[in-house]
């Protein structure tokens, strides 16, 4: 099936978005909407808002933040589209409610564990924004309360349903590649949510401005005095991983799915780290890293060193090494190189003691090179018009209807996670390697 194939079954699918972001699907009637409430109104979750729209047999009912001038805002968007709903600054009030079927979460990752096992014990299904969790322990209840309470958990991987991401993927299972034993990972270039540095704090602390709930905000983190800095969270160990989480979860997931290793946690992770661009602070992650997964037959790396190509071609993301050819993948395009035909080797074997030479046992023969190269995309830009994260949607809301396990279930995006939460212990360890447990499914350094 060629490129055009493909996306031809998309459309069909009601999948594709028209030029006017509109989901070719039928309406459906009040009393058959998935009733859904969304805790985490900040960049990210009026993303996922705006793909959710999209998809006619579900509505939201109410919205919850910490900030209310980012409820307004929202708020009012959601009713400019025809959609009433109520505001809280306590996600619980939403829990509370039995006219929510599920929620989304897009709130900073430290909230990710608490919300998905409280909502899953309330009977909603979740849609939670990747990492699942800024640490372990919390991951593993996740996964815990999604299985006792039966619960639709996807995590926000959304490359899972992005075509030419799926076309690669197919193009490995295949055994295009060959088998691979090596993966390098590179995420886009940046400081991974290091943000400014801290300035000093005064005697007196600042109050949050009125509009926040900085007791909510904190929750299940240590509690900390207000600094407007920390609202940049990401890259604050009490809140999220910096780049290492943020986008290593998705180059990870590349990992795990095209390698069929959904279920399979690393053996060892190590972390070499500094601050190099910025300054040393023990409550951030350092801007500069390199982590190495040992998997069961591979060895996998991930760095945030910036590559590019000529004329910026952008060259970060997965390179999966394979004993037929090289596949990269990123969110611009995939290629595929062939390796060389393997040549000849000269040498002489050694003699035995009777100064014959000795017979070792012939190898195996290499694979034979994959015929010629594969290249789609790297013209700049996101490639396919399809809206990935509507695509992504559009299975959850599907699996609510059917209780099946959606393309990214809550297993699925602990596996793909762990290796980054792994690396940031083996950071906070002072560099040491961090061992997985599968059976206590605990990490300890070693």
């Amino acid at each position: 099936m060629d490129r055009r194939d493909f996306l031809t079954q998309v459309t069909l699918a009601g999948l594709a978005v028209s030029p006017l972001g509109a989901v070719g699907r039928r309406q459906v009637p009040a009393s058959d909407r998935i009733r859904v409430a969304v805790i985490g109104t900040g960049n990210r979750g009026n993303q996922v808002v705006q793909s959710w729209l999209k998809h006619s047999d579900s509505t939201f009912v109410a919205i919850c933040d910490v900030a209310k001038d980012r409820l307004e805002n929202t708020g009012a968007k959601l009713a400019s589209a025809g959609q009433k709903v109520d505001a809280y600054d306590d996600y619980r009030r939403i829990l509370d409610r039995k006219d929510v079927d599920a929620v989304l979460i897009a709130t900073p990752d430290h909230w990710h564990g608490p919300m998905t096992v409280d909502a899953c014990a309330a009977g909603k299904d979740v849609y939670c924004e990747k990492p699942v969790s800024n640490q372990i322990e919390p991951a593993v209840k996740m996964v815990d309360a999604a299985r006792k309470h039966n619960r639709v958990v996807q995590i926000g991987l959304q490359q899972r349903s992005w075509p030419h991401f799926q076309e690669a993927a197919k193009l490995i299972h295949d055994g295009a590649i060959g088998s691979s034993n090596h993966v390098v990972m590179a995420p886009p270039g940046g400081f991974g949510g290091f943000g400014p540095p801290q300035q000093p704090q005064p005697t007196m602390p600042p109050s949050p401005p009125p509009t926040l709930n900085w007791e909510m905000f904190q929750g299940p983190a240590p509690r900390k005095p207000y600094m407007q800095q920390r609202l940049n969270w990401r890259g604050w160990y009490d809140y999220g991983g910096g780049n290492i989480t943020d986008w290593g979860v998705h180059l990870v997931d590349l990992l795990t799915w095209y390698l069929k290793m959904d279920d399979k946690p690393p053996q060892i992770v190590h972390t070499a780290a500094q601050y190099v661009r910025s300054a040393k602070d023990p409550e951030r992650v350092p801007d500069t890293y390199v982590v190495t997964m040992q998997y069961d037959g591979l060895v996998a790396t991930l760095s945030n060193a910036a590559l590019f190509g000529p004329n910026n071609e952008p060259w970060w993301g997965n390179y999966f090494f394979g004993d037929r050819a090289l596949l990269h993948v990123n969110r611009s395009g995939y290629e595929v190189r062939p390796r060389p035909a393997p040549s000849g080797r000269g040498g002489r074997g050694r003699g035995g003691p009777s100064g014959t030479a000795t017979q070792p046992s012939p190898p195996p023969p290499p694979p034979q090179p994959l015929a010629e190269a594969v290249k789609v995309g790297f013209t700049g830009g996101e490639l396919d018009p399809v809206d990935a994260t509507a695509v992504h949607i559009r299975n959850f809301l599907d699996c609510v209807r059917s209780r099946q396990r959606p393309t990214a279930d809550v297993a699925v995006g602990f596996n793909s996670t762990l290796p980054t939460l792994m690396a940031i212990e083996s950071i906070k360890a002072g560099g040491k390697a961090i061992k997985w447990d599968p059976a206590a499914r605990r990490a300890t350094a070693i």
